[in-house]
């Protein structure tokens, strides 16, 4: 590999996350994926609580493994003067702060925006809520999960007549945290330009209505309100999922007008294609049941492999339902290298999702998974410039 191509394109950018539970902590760790040096500062007593989220594995958690790669982790209390004091001047030299703390918690800590600019005039402080910095929520506590539900995603997910649904994991908190990452690349960017940092205020409320679409928009101007289709879509059919003779599941779209005619020559029904409502995919979605008995009947015949080889063979869009245990031997998967293997002191060789994308030049890398809760509070303290006495003082306050 060529020495530029070991060069990460983030390297030098330094970041404190003071977050925890899960939107702040990622978009850090997205950021940590391409170079930038993070340091995770957790109280000394209370981790974050995703250390002991999930699985663990000799009582180390495995979520975490994950949540803190590529960042080096340390105590510190906030709320005590020493806390205070260091982590100023932690902020002095960084680029960006993440946290996630109630609206008001670092000001009664003499930690805000007044005092971390006056440390650091060109530090972006990325903010990041539950409802965002005001309004009438905005101090009250809250989760993703929350965000699912105001956002209308709960509302359109699910079966008709069932209930609204939530996802079984951290969907509102993921978005967010690309999102954030987004907008802290965006605030430097702009101090490029000015010279000065600035606050990023991220709602997690809001970056879900952002991937839902025109909802909001359909609402505006005719009144519409989406309603649950479960699996199938109310702009195009077939489009479902289908149990396969072997008791699979293959999931088939067919956004696109060709991709539609093709899967019904496929499944023999060619004269579904001459019907005058075939035209258009909210006419196919009108008569999505013809079209699911046409396509589930077929696929219900067949074994899953025959089933996406006919379908790869005829150039329709399928795809196996798969969980974790598919996902570790999917070839195309492995041809990305989505999934790598990390080395770990504690557990060994580990597997996780790899960085989120590719690029040409200046690849990301994850260097190390998840450390122990303060592992590397003395290496940056004394980075920092922290003296042996400095650093007995603030152990003896409690603030380590």
């Amino acid at each position: 590999m060529s020495t530029t191509a070991r060069v990460r394109p983030l390297e030098g950018l330094r970041v404190l996350d003071l977050a925890t539970l899960f939107a702040g902590p990622l978009a850090a760790t997205l950021l940590g994926d391409f170079g930038a040096e993070v340091v995770k500062v957790e109280h000394p007593h209370r981790p974050d609580p995703s250390r002991g989220h999930g699985p663990a594995k000799d009582g180390v958690g495995l979520w975490w493994k994950v949540l803190g790669r590529n960042k080096r982790a340390i105590t510190l209390d906030l709320s005590r003067p020493g806390g205070r004091a260091t982590l100023l001047r932690l902020a002095a030299a960084a680029d960006v702060v993440i946290e996630n703390f109630r609206p008001g918690t670092l000001e009664r800590w003499d930690l805000g925006w007044p005092e971390l600019s006056a440390a650091n005039p060109r530090l972006v402080l990325a903010r990041v809520t539950a409802f965002g910095q005001f309004g009438p929520y905005a101090h009250r506590p809250g989760f993703g999960t929350l965000a699912e539900a105001m956002s209308g995603f709960a509302a359109l997910t699910g079966e008709p007549d069932g209930p609204p649904t939530l996802p079984p994991f951290g969907l509102a908190d993921s978005v967010t945290a690309l999102a954030t990452a987004y907008a802290v690349l965006t605030a430097l960017a702009a101090r490029e330009r000015t010279g000065a940092g600035q606050v990023v205020d991220m709602a997690i409320i809001e970056p879900m209505l952002a991937v839902l679409g025109p909802q909001l928009t359909w609402y505006d101007q005719l009144g519409h309100v989406q309603e649950r289709t479960g699996n199938r879509s109310a702009n195009n059919a077939p489009r479902n999922l289908y149990r396969t003779a072997d008791g699979c599941w293959v999931a088939v779209s067919t956004s696109a007008q060709s991709v539609a005619e093709r899967v019904m020559r496929l499944v023999g029904r060619p004269e579904l294609i001459e019907e005058p409502w075939f035209g258009t995919g909210a006419q196919r979605a009108a008569h999505a049941d013809v079209l699911d008995e046409a396509v589930g009947s077929w696929i219900a015949a067949r074994p899953r492999a025959e089933v996406l080889a006919a379908f790869e063979k005829a150039e329709a869009a399928v795809a196996p339902v798969q969980d974790a245990r598919d996902v570790m031997t999917d070839p195309q998967y492995q041809a990305l290298h989505t999934v790598t293997t990390v080395d770990d002191p504690e557990l060994g060789p580990l597997r996780m999702q790899n960085v989120l994308f590719r690029l040409s030049a200046t690849p990301g890398a994850i260097r190390w998974a998840g450390r122990p809760h303060g592992a590397d509070t003395e290496a940056v303290l004394t980075e920092l410039g922290l003296t042996p006495a400095e650093l007995r003082a603030l152990r003896e306050e409690g603030a380590l």
